[in-house]
């Protein structure tokens, strides 16, 4: 059974990447097994700087295979924005909840059919030798006026996907790992994992 660390603080994220790689020969380990390592700073210009930098750094300080994510959502009404910087798109710190009432500030007024979005993943896998490869995926859909679904985490209860009429945070976690950005890079990575172990 290959040990794999998830590069990652995010419960959310964690149990998500959990759930996508039942059946394969790997035991995932938190970093919250650790003794606690220094954090990260994402200072990349794109997902995949920041996924790579966050497993390459996690894979030599911890010593094992790693698999780290950056994700993020892209308005197109806001230029792309918030992207990279999703997470800490109402500041440093920034909450889900927080994050979430500055979009729909920005957005207030906007006709639906001008909210498209994007939400986009990239997973990198790591070994402490140098070995990696990344995996992406992408998923679009509508910021909705109001949040709906106590499900998901960070934007998802405001991530609208007409053809299911839901949220990413009304589906369940079968349903949302087939459709969602994360499901599809984590699709994605099982393949190219396989080299790993």
């Amino acid at each position: 059974m290959q040990e794999i660390v998830v590069a990652t603080a995010n419960s959310g994220k964690l149990r998500e990447i959990e759930d996508a790689l039942q059946g394969m020969k790997v035991q995932i380990v938190a970093l919250t097994d650790f003794s606690p390592l220094p954090p990260i700073e994402e200072d990349g210009k794109t997902f995949r700087e920041n996924a790579l930098k966050k497993a390459r750094v996690t894979a030599q300080r911890s010593g094992r295979l790693t698999i780290a994510d950056d994700s993020g959502l892209e308005v197109d009404y806001l230029q792309g924005k918030p992207g990279v910087r999703s997470a800490r798109f109402a500041g440093e710190g920034a909450s889900d909840a927080e994050n979430n009432r500055k979009l729909l500030r920005l957005l207030e007024g906007v006709p639906s059919w001008e909210r498209g979005a994007t939400f986009r993943c990239v997973i990198a896998v790591v070994s402490p030798q140098g070995k990696e490869v990344c995996a992406e995926g992408a998923c679009r859909g509508v910021i909705g006026d109001t949040e709906r679904g106590r499900q998901g985490f960070g934007y998802d209860p405001l991530f609208f996907l007409p053809e299911l009429g839901k949220t990413l945070a009304e589906l369940p976690l079968e349903t949302k790992n087939r459709v969602s950005h994360r499901g599809r890079a984590l699709a994605a990575l099982k393949e190219a994992l396989r080299d790993f172990l």
